[in-house]
């Protein structure tokens, strides 16, 4: 396998390109050398096959849409409450659409994932490790609410980001007044996670 540190995510991030233009079924090592701008082969001798290369893509994208530690930073100064909760999940947002590619990249891996039991078994350690990281960040932080709370809210998250990075329009003017993602973020907050007593 070929050494080179800067041309290896050169080619992972080309991978993540690819699997969001194209699915998994267009992720070939042709595809990345195209997308990366690079001799035909090259992605070859980075990568030992497919799964190798998907895996990577994974290990990118939690760099990827991790959040900004100045954000994150400025976010843990402020009250344990329902509100700091608010801007979290708003800066969950804002990361996902900043990077469209990545997370739609990230759903086109959780699809391939169905297909390839090597994959889902990877990849749902993966995502399962973020949820529990999730879980332990919530309790560790005193935020208000307990792990109920924690998994509704990334189960709500999980499918507003679905839709609002791919069919935004389904949720347009669905609660009348409501803006969408924004006002929607504020509404799932505001009916999943408890007001402190």
């Amino acid at each position: 396998m070929a050494g080179n540190p800067e041309r290896r995510a050169a080619l992972v991030d080309a991978g993540v390109e690819v699997l969001a233009r194209e699915g998994a079924r267009g992720l070939t090592f042709r595809a990345v050398d195209s997308a990366a701008g690079v001799p035909t082969g090259t992605a070859s001798n980075y990568f030992t096959g497919r799964d190798d290369l998907l895996r990577q893509i994974d290990a990118r994208l939690h760099v990827r849409l991790a959040p900004d530690p100045e954000v994150f930073g400025g976010l843990m100064a402020l009250p344990r409450d329902r509100s700091l909760v608010a801007a979290f999940m708003h800066d969950l947002m804002a990361r996902a659409t900043r990077d469209r590619t990545g997370y739609l990249a990230l759903l086109e891996m959780r699809l391939e994932a169905t297909r390839r039991p090597e994959l889902r078994s990877s990849f749902t350690t993966s995502v399962r490790g973020d949820l529990q990281e999730g879980l332990d960040f919530h309790r560790a932080s005193g935020l208000p609410g307990g792990d109920e709370t924690v998994v509704v809210l990334y189960l709500a998250m999980l499918g507003l980001l679905l839709e609002h990075l791919t069919l935004p329009a389904v949720l347009e003017g669905v609660l009348p007044g409501v803006s969408v993602p924004e006002g929607l973020i504020d509404h799932i907050v505001a009916t999943v996670v408890p007001e402190r007593p």
